[in-house]
């Protein structure tokens, strides 16, 4: 899924792509354990591979 709105502020490219970091890259809370974390997205500029903005799917886990 392609994200139209942005511009990337290092290149002007405005084709800016969706990418989930794959393996053990989850973002844990740390002030719970035995808790679940959450993946991490990511939007990417498909030009120069510029990292415009980063967020967990389930922001809801990080609740105290």
């Amino acid at each position: 899924m392609e994200k139209q709105s942005e511009q990337c502020p290092k290149c002007g490219c405005k084709e800016i792509g969706r990418g989930k970091q794959a393996g053990h890259a989850l973002v844990l809370p740390d002030n719970k354990f035995f808790s679940l974390g959450s993946p991490i997205f990511h939007h990417i500029c498909t030009q120069c591979g510029y990292v415009l903005e980063s967020y967990v799917d389930k922001p809801s886990r990080f609740k105290k």
